[in-house]
Parts: structure tokens; sequence; C-alpha cells
């Protein structure tokens, strides 16, 4: 993967901003009890981590939980010395509780049941720790040079990120699944041009065997 510079703007208020790059993944494959990696999920890292060696990556942030600490040490290894460290913004929770009138009426029941198989105390927590995370993963970074970070996080906030940077309704985190170990990229520009995602759950770097897990199996593509 090559990296690209964009060339920065000044704000009228005088401060050059530059371009945000950032890569998002979804942890690898984890074991039952969600303590672990499998050994699909170990390779997935790894397969990860050699595809992102081209990338100038000035940090990786991950979750606290431990399948995305291990994903993230697994990435770590195969860079030169990229510094990791744990994100509570990063972790694991609903972003978003829709109302029933925001949704189609199709499929509210459907969505809504959902929804409310988690804790009411994580859903009251989740809309706090996804603007911590707008904050801090989004928007152009202040100064001169062009930034690329990492994100090793959980599928609901890959799909609040990539919903918030496309000014999507909010409800519609629901329906954007990523796969294990897949690549999501979400371009930042300074003031005055619109965030894009340059591509989405990309899966290039693994091979057949070890990609769509994590999917639910009717989605899951096998050919």
């Amino acid at each position: 993967m090559t990296a690209t510079h964009t060339p920065h703007t000044t704000h009228p208020t005088g401060t050059p901003h530059a371009t945000r790059y950032l890569y998002l993944t979804r942890h690898g494959e984890a074991t039952p009890d969600e303590g672990a990696l499998t050994p699909t999920g170990r390779r997935q890292a790894t397969l990860l981590g050699e595809r992102l060696r081209g990338v100038p990556l000035s940090a990786i942030h991950h979750g606290p939980l431990p399948r995305a600490a291990e994903t993230a040490r697994l990435i770590g290894d195969q860079l030169d010395g990229v510094p990791a460290h744990a994100c509570e913004p990063a972790g694991d929770y609903v972003p978003y509780t829709p109302r029933r009138d925001e949704l189609p009426a199709d499929s509210a029941d459907f969505l809504l049941e959902f929804v409310h198989r988690f804790p009411p105390e994580e859903r009251a927590r989740g809309p706090q720790l996804a603007r911590a995370a707008e904050e801090r993963f989004t928007g152009p970074v202040d100064g001169p040079e062009d930034r690329h970070e990492l994100v090793v996080t959980h599928n609901f906030l890959i799909g609040w990120l990539v919903r918030a940077v496309l000014d999507a309704p909010k409800w519609r985190w629901l329906g954007l699944n990523q796969c294990n170990a897949a690549l999501t990229v979400i371009r930042c520009p300074p003031p005055g041009r619109p965030p894009s995602v340059l591509f989405s759950n990309d899966m290039a770097h693994l091979p057949a065997p070890l990609r769509w897990t994590g999917y639910p199996p009717e989605l899951r593509i096998t050919s």
C-alpha cells in the first residue's frame, strides 16, 4: 500500500491543516469466549500488518478488550516501531440506539430487537464514547503534515465512523458489517473539502480461507 500526500491548506485563523488518513480494522477472529484470537485470527492480524508496512503510520490505537489488544500487537510486530496503546473510545459498544420513527417501517422491529439485546448500561454510555471516537479519530489534523493512524476496534465503531464521515442518518451504523482483519480507510482533508471513504471492508491481504470470518453465515461470500 502506497501512501499519498495532500498539500496542506491554511485555515482563515492562520493555522495550517493537513489530511488525516484513518485506517480502521476489526480485530482478528476470536475464540468463542472472546478472550483471545484463534490461530486464524492471529494469521489474519499478521497478514494485515504485512500489508501496512508501506504506510507511514504514526500510531496504533486499539480497544481495551483482549482480542483487539492482541490484534494490535501482532500488527505492530510487522511494523517498525509504531507505538500502540489502548484507548477506551476504540472499544466495543453500541454507538447509538435509534428511535422507531427514525427507522424504515419494514425493518424497525428487526433492528430494534437487535439493538436491545445489549445491556441498557452499555447502550446508555455508547453515544458518549462514540462522540469521543469521532473527535479523536476524524477530521483534519493541525499542522502541515498528513497523519496516518490505525484503529484496531470492533464492528460497531467502524460502521459508526463510516456513517459519520458520509453524513448518513445516525441509525445507519446498523448493517455496515466488517470482516475480521479487513481494512477500511477514511480520508479527512483540510477544511473546504468533504471527507471520503477510500475503501471499505477490503480483504485483499487475506487468502480465501481467511476471508469473511466475523460475518453472519447468510452474508458470507464463498466464491
